[in-house]
């Protein structure tokens, strides 16, 4: 019984991960505009890892080997400059509110 409940979720999860991707492709491919504001968007973050990949020291710790501490290395500069530009964003948002 659990395996056909499991298996139901991956399926749901499956779904939702296909509409949740889906939908705002078709709703861009009527509009060229948000299509390249996507594409920027995608670019940008494709730039952000693959500084990140490159700065990575790639150090072999323990059991790991070399590419994976240098993708956990990538993963977690690429989280540090994404949340940095999250909580810039969000700063400077609330003091050019606060000057008007």
């Amino acid at each position: 019984m659990v395996d056909v409940g499991l298996f139901i979720s991956y399926i749901l999860i499956g779904v939702c991960v296909l509409t949740a991707v889906g939908m705002p492709l078709v709703k861009a491919f009527g509009d060229p505009d948000s299509l390249k504001k996507m594409g920027i968007g995608v670019g940008a973050l494709v730039v952000v890892f693959l500084v990140s990949y490159l700065t990575a020291s790639g150090e072999a710790m323990g059991d790991a080997s070399v590419s994976a501490t240098k993708m956990v290395g990538a993963g977690l500069t690429t989280f540090y400059i994404l949340a940095i530009a999250a909580i810039g964003g969000i700063v400077y948002t609330e003091i050019k509110k606060a000057a008007e």
